[in-house]
């Protein structure tokens, strides 16, 4: 007999638990790569770190965060996602705590990088348990509208609870706040969540090692690129040996029988598109974050907390767009907002990027933060169903991998990418408000085309292929219904 728990046709499913439980570990994740931001100064001065090993507190979370996911979400396929989900919050939530009581700097950065493990296994098990527990249709374009919102909400989010309890409690507080939560998901979904059939088959070994180092020398490299520049010898030999063991995992998933990284995800022309787009549009908004905040505290003279409420503007109107999303998407179709949502972003980008010493909050951060919300709100709900669209249930878990793995290596490589470009920025100003200034809206015009790039792949990949499909949806019904994406109107 077959329980209600392990086959959601088996009895009646409870989709609002379902999805709570979901949201609420993922936007865990998320909050948790952000809430540090604000809190560096603090942690700075409490673990006597030097500039190079304050950067690692972010970075070996990243690192380890980034390389992993493939693997994490192969084993949700093949040991079952609600099994690996649970596991995946179990190690998150003592990593968290770990990091609460670190009695000093290398322990807090081990604990860092076991964040990083376990944030590997939710994130991919948290998309692909949506995929997998909502039907396509309203259902699902409401589901993933609450999961883009998240993924935008969460960062911003992070921003400001990170300076409130740095200025009120502690920096560590940021993190045992994760403890209760985990615990709480932990006892929930195994209540409510189905779970998946485990995949019986072989594991694909060689694929997961190559996929995990690969992944990890190219973040590594990146990350030391920020520190020691683009031509130091570390970050040359990591990058050149990240990008070698990425074209043999190329070669091995081509002849695997069952590949952790299938590479027919990459036959459609809109997964491939969503996932660069993706990787472009997350190198610029963590370069906002990282940067922003750095010109509200050093230039505009605000406290952590008030840095963090700064993005209030944001965050607000992210979220109303985001809630609007379902209503929008029969109307306009995915492409459509996606498009606007890119544009909108990098308008707000832009705009932002002209900031000088003399500007106010009002007009040179907190209007262009209201586009930049409004994008995001936007595009990271449309962002995310590109990326899994035309999947079928057996690489559903692949594909979520793909997405997050876009989702932190974009973060990773686009963070390293207007660190390098920005280092000379402000070299021969007066002051330092002047030299800070500059250095920032250096940074925030790379991101400007970053965006740019990403719009451009979104207009000639993505939009085209949406509407090829929408085409042939038409006439031939049948195989929509095969479809774990959501119907675009083009």
């Amino acid at each position: 007999m077959t329980h209600t728990a392990d086959n959601p046709a088996a009895g009646r499913i409870n989709s609002t638990a379902i999805l709570a439980i979901i949201l609420i570990s993922y936007f865990m994740i998320l909050l948790d790569n952000s809430i540090i931001f604000t809190g560096l100064p603090s942690i700075q001065i409490s673990m006597g770190y030097s500039a190079t090993g304050l950067s690692w507190v972010q970075d070996a979370y990243t690192l380890v965060f980034g390389g992993l996911l493939l693997l994490g979400a192969r084993l949700g396929d093949i040991f079952g996602r609600r099994r690996v989900f649970v596991t995946g919050l179990a190690i998150f939530a003592i990593a968290s705590f770990l990091v609460g009581v670190a009695p000093n700097g290398w322990w807090l950065i081990a604990a860092r990088a076991l964040q990083g493990v376990g944030a590997a296994v939710v994130a991919p098990a948290s998309l692909s348990l949506l995929t997998a527990s909502f039907p396509p249709g309203r259902e699902r374009t409401r589901a993933v509208a609450w999961y883009g919102a998240a993924a935008g909400i969460g960062a911003s989010l992070g921003l400001v609870i990170g300076g409130a309890l740095a200025d009120w409690v502690s920096w560590r507080a940021g993190f045992f706040i994760n403890v209760p939560i985990g615990i709480a998901m932990i006892v929930l979904a195994p209540r409510f969540i189905p779970e998946t059939e485990p995949n019986t088959g072989r594991f694909d070994v060689t694929g997961a090692v190559l996929a995990t180092l690969g992944m990890t020398a190219l973040v590594f490299g990146t990350v030391n690129s920020a520190e020691a520049g683009w031509t130091s010898p570390i970050t040359v030999s990591t990058l050149a040996t990240g990008a070698t063991l990425l074209i043999l995992l190329f070669l091995n998933e081509a002849r695997a029988e069952q590949p952790i990284m299938p590479l027919r995800l990459f036959r459609s022309r809109e997964r491939s598109g969503a996932y660069a787009a993706r990787m472009l549009y997350l190198g610029a908004m963590i370069g906002f974050f990282y940067f922003t905040t750095q010109l509200l505290q050093g230039v505009f003279g605000f406290s952590a907390f008030q840095a963090g409420v700064a993005f209030f503007p944001m965050t607000i109107v992210n979220f109303a767009v985001a809630m609007l999303i379902p209503r929008l998407t029969p109307r306009f179709g995915n492409s459509a907002l996606l498009s606007v949502g890119v544009a909108v972003t990098l308008a707000g980008m832009g705009w932002l990027s002209l900031v000088h010493p003399n500007s106010s909050y009002l007009t040179a951060i907190a209007l262009p933060m209201i586009l930049i919300g409004a994008g995001q709100g936007l595009a990271f709900a449309p962002l995310t169903s590109a990326g899994i669209s035309g999947v079928h249930a057996e690489d559903a878990g692949a594909a979520s991998g793909l997405v997050n793995t876009a989702h932190q290596l974009g973060s990773a490589l686009g963070l390293g990418i207007l660190v390098a470009v920005s280092a000379g920025a402000g070299s021969t100003a007066d002051d330092a408000a002047t030299a800070l200034t500059d250095h920032v809206s250096t940074a925030l015009t790379t991101g400007t085309v970053l965006l740019a790039a990403c719009l451009v792949i979104v207009l000639t990949l993505i939009v085209p292929a949406t509407r090829t499909r929408s085409t042939t949806q038409q006439f031939e019904p049948e195989k929509g219904t095969r479809d774990v994406a959501l119907v675009d109107r083009g």
